[in-house]
């Protein structure tokens, strides 16, 4: 049987006890979280008793009350200037979905607000942006809105996690630049964008871009930012040799005939070091073939490393050549090939080292057959 309180509270609803200035509150929460009830009541009523309670708020119905603010789930607290109390309810599971009421506690009737909350699950969203890109290379994330958002306050986090983005955001529209990101929010197109400069694969994963509401749950748009390794369509390995020139060919869309080009070196594209203003790199431009060649004269042991060259300073893929240059010393062997005077050299200065022995032995062969005939004749006369 229902208590007799509960029969007072629907009489006193027939009878219009019940009264709210404000009409039904409706509070979404995200689920595994915590939610904020906020009520407000007229002037007059700061000094009395304000208490949160459920259902057909019976005595056991009631939740917190402001004279005694805290239990396990729930924390009240009543801001007597702006005439709002506020009930916090953490940990929220489904149950605590449904209807509440707001209460001022007043001599045989009370006064209520009806609140309604509603509860979602802590992630988003039902469509995913993929975006694509490489490391090195900026990109712009796009967040649409609706009209009514234009003046509100935008900003994107990582992860998949609505109720602790704003508190995690990596930039707002308060503060349009922060390191790597920067926010332009373009109210004509109802539309801001997020850039993000020099990404690294640690900038892979999820992003909620998010518009604040003040009196309802934020609204989200997710993105998948993937970047990858930067990587070469058109790559070369090149050998070369100290002292000796090399001539470097790098290809480039024909469009681009009129892009300044460019040859530069070192590991990253990112970071390598322009060379083309060095006295010993002289670029000459073939439009007709759509490349352009990097001569480098007398080539030096500290020329070996990794160059690139290209014609876009956006280095989209497709648009520029990854070198590995190897400088070989200078050995005999390529000497002979490079040089015909010195193979005759090294050719025939040993044979005229055989052609001298062999005049010596010739020599001491015959120096000594004429001493053994002159002994022998020395002999004849003897006898």
């Amino acid at each position: 049987m229902w208590s007799l309180q509960n029969l007072l509270f629907i009489l006193c609803i027939s009878l219009r006890c019940v009264t709210s200035a404000v009409g039904v509150l409706n509070v979404t929460g995200y689920l595994r979280r915590e939610v904020n009830i906020s009520c407000p009541y007229d002037p007059g009523y700061e000094s009395y008793e304000k208490y949160l309670c459920k259902d057909s708020c019976g005595r056991g119905d009631v939740l917190i009350t402001t004279t005694n603010p805290v239990t396990y789930k729930y924390r009240t607290h009543d801001d007597k200037t702006a005439r709002i109390f506020t009930t916090t309810i953490s940990d929220l599971r489904s149950m605590d979905a449904g209807k509440y009421w707001c209460g001022v506690k007043k001599f045989l009737k009370d006064i209520y607000t009806e609140v309604k909350l509603k509860l979602v699950k802590d992630s988003c969203c039902g469509t995913v942006t993929k975006i694509l890109n490489y490391q090195g290379y900026s990109v712009s994330i796009s967040c649409p809105y609706e009209p009514q958002y234009q003046n509100s306050l935008k900003y994107i986090c990582r992860g998949n996690r609505p109720s602790i983005c704003l508190q995690q955001a990596l930039i707002t529209s308060d503060n349009k630049e922060n390191g790597r990101f920067r926010l332009d929010d373009d109210k004509m197109l109802k539309k801001f964008t997020v850039n993000i400069t020099s990404l690294s694969q640690e900038d892979s994963g999820s992003y909620l871009c998010g518009v604040q509401r003040n009196f309802h749950l934020d609204v989200f748009s997710a993105v998948l930012l993937e970047v990858e390794e930067f990587c070469c369509v058109k790559s070369t390995k090149i050998n070369g040799t100290v002292g000796h020139p090399l001539t470097l060919q790098c290809p480039y869309p024909s469009q681009h005939r009129d892009n300044r080009k460019f040859l530069c070196k070192g590991d990253q594209h990112n970071s390598c070091m322009d060379m083309t203003n060095q006295s010993r790199f002289t670029v000459h431009d073939n439009v007709s073939s759509s490349s352009f060649w990097v001569i480098i004269a007398e080539l030096e042991a500290a020329d070996a490393g990794t160059y690139w060259c290209g014609s876009d300073s956006q280095w989209k893929v497709g648009n520029y050549t990854k070198m590995e240059l190897s400088v070989l010393q200078q050995t005999l062997g390529t000497l002979e090939a490079n040089n015909p005077a010195l193979y005759v050299v090294y050719i025939i200065t040993p044979v005229l080292l055989l052609m001298c022995a062999l005049f010596i032995v010739y020599k001491y062969r015959c120096s000594t057959v004429k001493g053994d005939e002159a002994t022998g004749r020395n002999a004849r006369n003897k006898l």
